[in-house]
């Protein structure tokens, strides 16, 4: 390549940042668009599985990721940037008949037991201050724990605080996504890309959710993961291009697991999308718009957010 070239390429890359990933990705074959209107038609049925959340650390970043501190809201609650405390979650669905499901995976072990060879490292290691984490549950402990290993990871995005426990799931587990989330560019990925492949090294390539558009317009797509209208998956995009929210119909009724469509208490409760941390603010908006219109439609809906309870 020529000089010249050469250094439009690499203006290039530098002022479009890369990629959340270079991971291999696939259709999936899991999943099967539906209407909203199917999903709520189920609502007032108990389902056929249970959901655990797990707090893998504790953990505090800044507010103005987490909240938009330019909403009115915001600014009429006079927020202000800051330390803002969190939890890093993961969630097991056991189902009765498909087996052990994650959705995200905390905090791997290795982050805890030898950070040295954890996938998370270098330079984001510092930028992420994971000296402020207080480990709870890696995700290691829980599954050495299990009888046997998960039958699939359902991840709501790529952020590292939702697949850096990746490293202890086993190579052989699925993993699921929405469509484009490894796509997303940003000049952070040029930080953040290397150890989101090494948290996703070994592992098969990512399945992505088969979106068709929501009938019913809630959503800008809904997926009936095992068909039995059990688990959903919720395309929620803006804090990420493929973001996703999940439905789960347990034994004692439904919850929403928004992701980080919605991180914080306050943002939920005040209607002000995640800050600086989402790609998309006004498409982050729009997706929490409807989450909380489906939710004050359907007030039993129990709500986990994506980092506080």
């Amino acid at each position: 390549m020529k000089p010249l070239a050469l250094a439009v390429v690499s203006l290039a890359v530098t002022l479009t940042g890369c990629a959340f990933s270079d991971h291999a990705t696939r259709p999936s074959t899991l999943g099967t668009p539906r209407s909203s209107d199917q999903l709520v038609a189920l609502l007032d049925t108990p389902g056929p599985v249970t959901l655990e959340t797990i707090a893998s650390c504790d953990w505090e970043v800044d507010r103005s990721g987490l909240i938009n501190l330019d909403a009115p809201a915001a600014k009429a609650a006079r927020l202000e940037d800051g330390p803002e405390p969190i939890q890093v979650f993961f969630h097991v669905i056991r189902h009765p008949t498909k087996g052990v499901f994650l959705v995200d995976t905390g905090v791997e072990k290795a982050l805890r037991d030898a950070p040295d060879q954890a996938a998370l490292r270098g330079l984001a290691y510092s930028v992420m201050h994971v000296e402020k984490m207080r480990f709870h549950q890696p995700l290691g402990d829980f599954l050495a724990k299990e009888a046997t290993p998960p039958s699939g990871v359902f991840l709501t995005h790529l952020h590292l605080d939702h697949v850096s426990g990746m490293p202890d799931v086993p190579n052989s587990t699925p993993l699921y996504a929405g469509p484009g989330e490894t796509h997303g560019h940003s000049l952070t990925n040029l930080v953040v890309e290397p150890n989101i492949d090494r948290a996703l090294a070994g592992k098969d390539a990512l399945n992505e959710w088969p979106y068709a558009g929501d009938a019913a317009g809630r959503f800008a797509g809904v997926v009936d993961v095992f068909g039995d209208g059990s688990v959903w998956a919720l395309s929620v995009p803006g804090h990420t291009e493929g973001s996703t929210a999940y439905l789960v119909r347990t034994t004692t009724g439904p919850v929403l697991l928004t992701g980080d469509a919605s991180h914080t208490r306050w943002g939920w409760e005040h209607d002000v999308e995640p800050g600086t941390f989402s790609g998309d603010k006004p498409r982050s908006a729009q997706s929490l718009a409807a989450l909380r219109a489906f939710v004050a439609q359907h007030p039993h809906v129990e709500v986990r957010l994506g980092h506080q309870r």
